[in-house]
């Protein structure tokens, strides 16, 4: 069970996590947008992709539903947003999400797996850029971990690519590490992990 933290204090800004609710859908519909790139995002949904992905956070049994999502506010502002599900739950959460997606792309054929069973998956992270800099991503990343471990989870994953390594490095600054490679939408990616 997920409860909600203080995460402290950082450039003179009160950050806490929360769950999220389905108010969120819009500020969620851009974390996941800002995870898998605007032009992914309208390969996959169209350039009306925002509301399409809105529509998929607002369902309950999708990878991107609202109910695997933390929120991170800083000053009682909605900062940014966390997505994170039980790996093994993949497959039935992404027969949903291409449920929809089939409405507005019904040629879409999805990637491969980026998660499996045994594995807590952080699937998109993303923080609005006022807040950037801010420890946000930190704050989300840290509140995840302990919902995954809290929920008996003992792996908790994520990807993260090859030309990313200002993230690499705050995944590893909280105890992740490198396990193997993998390539996910066409990129080259550390699949990184940590353990309870």
């Amino acid at each position: 069970m997920y409860r909600p933290i203080f995460v402290g204090k950082t450039n003179k800004m009160n950050i806490q996590t929360r769950k999220a609710t389905k108010e969120d859908a819009t500020l969620i519909a851009q974390v996941v947008a800002m995870a898998i790139g605007d032009e992914s995002a309208t390969d996959y949904c169209g350039k009306d992709y925002l509301n399409v992905l809105e529509e998929i956070v607002r369902m309950e049994d999708t990878q991107y539903s609202y109910r695997n999502t933390i929120i991170a506010e800083c000053d009682g502002s909605p900062a940014g947003a966390l997505v994170g599900y039980d790996g093994g739950m993949l497959h039935p959460l992404r027969k949903q999400t291409l449920a929809v997606i089939h409405r507005y792309n019904p040629g879409l054929v999805m990637a491969e797996d980026e998660t499996q069973a045994g594995e807590f998956y952080m699937d998109s992270l993303g923080v609005l850029p006022k807040f950037r800099g801010a420890g946000v991503g930190k704050a989300l990343l840290l509140a995840m971990r302990e919902k995954a471990f809290a929920e008996g989870h003992e792996r908790v994953g994520l990807l993260v690519d090859f030309e990313n390594p200002k993230a690499e490095r705050l995944y590893l600054s909280i105890g992740f590490e490198r396990v193997d490679t993998k390539v996910f939408l066409g990129h080259r990616m550390w699949h990184l992990q940590c353990s309870k």
